[in-house]
């Protein structure tokens, strides 16, 4: 099985004003499509591995029968292909609250308000290029922290739940340096809380 672009439920200027199109297009199809097509150069060489589940192979990389250099080529290709698939699924213009979500980070966190500023803030401060998550840990716990590169929190035993890019191809064209802008902006298009 070959890797492919998950299909988009918008346009890419349906998240305007806050990513702008020229952004969305380049980030869908040039950024991610390199990711899908390195993780499929790297899984040519193990066709085994091509029937499994991409998050069982992430959560279990440790023990997969690869030089190391591939390895390191399929957490980064792989990570990247998961990341951003979830990237894109959970943004809309059309928020629609997630009732179940919102009583759990409000059980978690304190309220809605007290867990967007504590993942702005774990986005904002991230050093270099990497994502914000909010996973669920292997307790079924609700977590915040970052991770660098295209790391996967699958690569930790956790599930994802909520991620933003904050490579810096995810908002330069319009945001230049601003990444705090950007983070701010983000939420406006988080279709869930």
């Amino acid at each position: 099985m070959k890797y492919q672009l998950p299909i988009l439920n918008y346009n890419f200027d349906s998240l305007e004003p806050y990513i702008d199109k020229q952004t969305m297009e380049l980030h869908y199809t040039k950024h991610h499509q390199a990711y899908i097509d390195k993780l499929n150069a790297v899984l040519e060489k193990y066709p085994s591995l091509t029937e499994k589940n991409l998050e069982d192979l992430m959560k279990n990389l440790g023990s997969l029968d690869m030089e190391e250099k591939d390895k390191t080529i399929f957490k980064n290709s792989g990570g990247g292909h998961l990341n951003h698939s979830l990237y894109w699924e959970i943004m809309s213009k059309e928020q629609k609250a997630d009732e179940n979500l919102i009583k759990r980070i409000k059980g978690t966190f304190g309220s809605v308000e007290e867990f967007k500023e504590l993942f702005s803030n774990t986005a904002i401060s991230h050093f270099g290029s990497g994502w914000a998550w909010l996973v669920e840990d292997e307790n079924i716990n609700l977590k915040i922290y970052s991770l660098p590169n295209q790391d996967s929190p699958y690569l930790n035993g956790h599930t994802p739940v909520i991620c933003l890019d904050v490579w810096e191809h995810a908002y330069y064209l319009k945001y230049q340096n601003r990444r705090a802008e950007y983070v701010k902006n983000w939420w406006n298009v988080l279709k869930t809380i």
